[in-house]
């Protein structure tokens, strides 16, 4: 295999790539300068030595603290955390402006074909419950993609949860202003704040 086969058999495996996709790339790095591919390389390469996991909300980060920024951050709200599915939903509740509470990333949603959750960081998410509640902790926002996939990890997380706390801890859901079927990530931030607004 040469290497604009093999860069684009790389590029393949991204989420979302198909084969034309990937040749774009290709295409795109070989028509780039040499300093653009060297700053690519670069910062694919610092992503081990730079990034690290948060150990109180799972989501990957570059700060030099010991946990993220947003959960070092005092002027987040304690009293809710939003449960979501990946990274990317972070970034587009954020973008969205109107939550400001903390998080914790459970690493996916239960695939119905196979229904395996070995994946998921649901008993990272339990064993972190004690520790909240003490700081303060009143709600827990079950912030999955409103498709089945995710209403099947909601059902799950609650289930769980109810199995260990108390009945003073409120746990909800997004309401529907997120059409069924989509990805919190692509949702816009007027669609977030309505879906926020109208949790049960």
């Amino acid at each position: 295999m040469d290497t604009i086969e093999r860069l684009t058999s790389l590029f393949q495996r991204f989420p979302g790539i198909g084969p034309r996709q990937a040749q774009r790339f290709v295409q795109f790095l070989l028509r780039s300068s040499p300093s653009v591919r060297k700053e690519l390389v670069e910062a694919v390469q610092s992503l081990g030595a730079s990034v690290k996991q948060c150990p109180q909300c799972m989501r990957f980060s570059s700060g030099g603290g010991k946990t993220c920024s947003m959960c070092s951050n005092p002027e987040r709200n304690s009293k809710l955390l939003a449960v979501v599915a990946t990274d990317a939903d972070i970034a587009a509740m954020e973008r969205g402006g109107s939550y400001r509470g903390s998080y914790f990333v459970l690493g996916g949603t239960i695939s119905l074909a196979s229904e395996k959750t070995n994946n998921l960081r649901t008993k990272q998410l339990l064993d972190s419950l004690p520790a909240r509640i003490k700081a303060g902790l009143q709600e827990i926002i079950l912030a999955f993609p409103a498709n089945p996939e995710g209403d099947a990890t909601a059902i799950q997380v609650r289930e769980k949860l109810m199995e260990i706390v108390s009945p003073s801890l409120v746990i909800t859901a997004l309401g529907r202003g997120l059409s069924t079927g989509s990805e919190l990530e692509y949702a816009d931030p007027e669609t977030i704040k309505s879906a926020l607004d109208s949790r049960r």
